[in-house]
């Protein structure tokens, strides 16, 4: 009984299967593959949607509502991280009460209701304020938005975090609900799902980037909005047809209070000592169907006493009188698994810190780069982050077809490698490209300061960012698809939509990570008069940014390697 949620302890996969046998409304067996069109296909024109509707948008709102950089960047980040922090309530709303099939009904619904908003903002003139020339917007003579226009915005904006919050957390989780996780096809099936899930996204991220903003800025922002809204009504339709394939699971009540109720029995009985004989702890009546016997582990010892029975706790029919002050032992192992979980999320949103620059200050050193690809195509410099999304749609399916498939013959283990493995891989390339992205800009500034023109571009093709991009999309590659497969399948089944919600967490707070250094990272080294990230960055010591960044990745690294091996997955033990 030594493992941390391993040995007795039925795995989230056992326990789906139970729920499934158990439910009436579940007779079918899981559609697998079968159901991935409808799922899969509505999770991709849903994307499709958002990042096509994205995109552009800190231009749209400059052009077309004549705000200026800090406004509109303000109000995008604040949207973003609405958008972050939603996906926490709809997984409480999925796993707590509705399900997750209602939950991505109702997200998908408010995405359409926030894109058509958004479309008519585009078509129709007076939900935006009066056209301006771009002479106008330079010095400040355009007629700003008023309060109507501004709040019609809003609103739409609104629906879609509200759309978000449904969508996000549950799409994965539900498409892991139709592969049987107890049968090796079931299994395998899964965990290609993951690959193929950040595949498509990729090739999302990679058509809305080019064909979308091109619509956007050379044809029509009301035709650049209304095809993200059609896509999105198409998913709706689509994810509706499949209803007929599905498997339901139930939702089981409130997650949270399940988890504070052990420490809240615990704690009542803290006094007790624990007995040798496990016939002691509580076991409800349909845990005992599924296993033949189920025993607490000794790590967090203390929080077995929840689980102990004292006096007439337990009911003649076997269930529990007070759920806060007793709790079944796979309550109480559920509650360990976050617990050893919780140090693996943490050292996720350092670990993505070098993701974040590859958005910004990338950008910024293709802008003093040539940016001309041969006699007659010039690269906007927004547009080289595609760079990444093509080595990731090109690496993912090789690797989950050919790499994976050769790592098992060796290993021996399915997938080739364990998850944190794979997580670690990633966190190591993070750091590689940090490393590469600091000896380029080095690189980069000697040659702009002593070969560049008056306008400070330095005579080095734009493709020598190649070799960090490639670098960043296999940290994504790694570390994203990695953490995505690791919480659904560590995360008890019940709360496997709160487990999706914490990429989405780790995004966030990985944003605000980004935001503190480079804010200290400014302050400090401007004090010392050398300013690290002064507006120039030519003048400025952006490597050195990227190389501190990379130590920052490595320290961070070195606690991973220590949580990791202190980690214990949960097991798969056989139904009975």
């Amino acid at each position: 009984m030594s493992g941390i949620c391993s040995s007795f302890s039925p795995s989230e996969e056992e326990i789906g299967a139970a729920d499934l046998q158990d439910t009436n409304t579940n007779q079918r067996k899981p559609a697998g593959w079968k159901a991935m069109p409808f799922v899969l296909g509505n999770e991709t024109f849903e994307r499709l949607a958002s990042f096509g509707l994205m995109a552009n948008f800190m231009v749209y709102l400059q052009s077309e509502y004549h705000m200026n950089q800090v406004k509109a960047a303000t109000l995008l980040n604040t949207w973003s991280a609405a958008s972050n922090f939603a996906p926490v309530i709809g997984a409480y709303v999925s796993d707590a009460f509705v399900g997750k099939f209602w939950t991505i009904a109702f997200g998908s619904f408010s995405s359409l209701l926030g894109m058509i908003i958004m479309t008519l903002t585009a078509l129709l003139p007076q939900l935006r304020p009066p056209p301006c020339t771009h002479e106008g917007q330079l010095h400040g003579q355009c007629v700003g938005h008023n309060k109507a226009q501004l709040g019609i915005l809003i609103a739409s904006l609104c629906w879609l975090s509200i759309g978000t919050g449904g969508i996000k957390p549950c799409s994965i989780p539900f498409s892991v609900d139709q592969f049987d996780l107890t049968t090796e096809e079931g299994r395998k099936g899964n965990n290609s799902f993951y690959n193929l899930y950040y595949t498509t996204q990729t090739i999302v991220l990679l058509i809305t980037q080019t064909v979308v903003v091109y619509i956007q800025n050379d044809i029509s922002w009301a035709i650049g909005f209304g095809i993200p809204a059609l896509c999105m009504l198409f998913a709706i339709v689509l994810f509706f047809v499949g209803t007929k394939v599905y498997i339901y699971i139930k939702p089981e009540g409130s997650v949270f209070a399940a988890v504070a109720q052990v420490f809240v029995a615990a704690y009542k009985k803290r006094q007790l000592n624990l007995p040798s004989d496990d016939g002691q702890f509580y076991i409800p009546p349909f845990s005992r169907s599924l296993l033949p016997e189920l025993h607490l582990t000794r790590q967090y010892s203390c929080l077995n006493k929840a689980a102990l029975i004292v006096g007439d706790e337990v009911k003649q029919d076997g269930l529990c009188e007070n759920p806060w002050r007793l709790c079944s032992v796979q309550q109480v192992e559920d509650v360990k698994c976050l617990i050893n979980i919780i140090p693996i999320w943490l050292t996720s949103v350092l670990g993505f810190l070098a993701m974040n620059q590859q958005g910004t200050f990338t950008v910024a050193q293709a802008l003093k780069m040539d940016l001309q690809f041969g006699p007659s195509i010039k690269i906007p410099a927004g547009s080289v982050g595609v760079i990444t999304l093509i080595a990731i749609a090109i690496w993912l399916p090789f690797y989950d077809r050919v790499v994976v498939a050769a790592l098992e013959k060796v290993t021996k283990q399915e997938g080739g490698i364990t998850l944190l493995q794979r997580i670690g891989i990633g966190n190591l390339f993070s750091i590689l490209t940090m490393l590469v992205s600091g000896f380029l800009e080095t690189e980069r500034r000697l040659s702009a300061l002593s070969h560049g023109g008056t306008d400070g571009i330095a005579p080095m093709t734009v493709m020598w960012l190649t070799p960090q991009l490639i670098l960043i999309g296999f940290s994504e590659i790694f570390s994203i698809v990695g953490l995505i497969e690791f919480y659904n399948k560590q995360f008890p089944e019940h709360m496997r939509s709160i487990g999706n919600s914490l990429i989405y967490l780790t995004f966030s707070f990985a944003s605000y990570a980004s935001s503190i250094v480079i804010s200290v990272v400014h302050d400090v080294s401007a004090r010392h008069g050398s300013n690290w990230l002064s507006d120039d960055i030519n003048t400025s010591k952006l490597d050195y940014l990227y190389f501190l960044i990379a130590g920052i990745s490595s320290l961070n690294f070195l606690f991973f390697l220590f949580c990791a091996r202190r980690y214990h997955y949960r097991s798969s033990v056989k139904l009975m």
